[in-house]
């Protein structure tokens, strides 16, 4: 699975450990995530969406 959360954290001026931080998270967890190295489960997911007012389809981009 594909996502933009690098481009979202940027976009909202977040560095890795504060997203980690917010979302209660170590900072590698999100340093997989964005590497595609790990896919968050549904309510990770949703939790991140939320923090950015989007919906988990405009950050994880399901690969066909």
């Amino acid at each position: 699975m594909k996502n933009r959360l690098p481009e979202y954290r940027k976009k909202h001026n977040l560095s890795q450990d504060k997203l980690a931080e917010m979302l209660d998270v170590t900072r590698q967890t999100i340093i997989s995530i964005e590497k595609g190295k790990y896919n968050p489960s549904l309510p990770l997911a949703i939790r991140i969406a939320r923090i950015f007012q989007t919906t988990v389809e405009d950050i994880f981009i399901i690969d066909e």
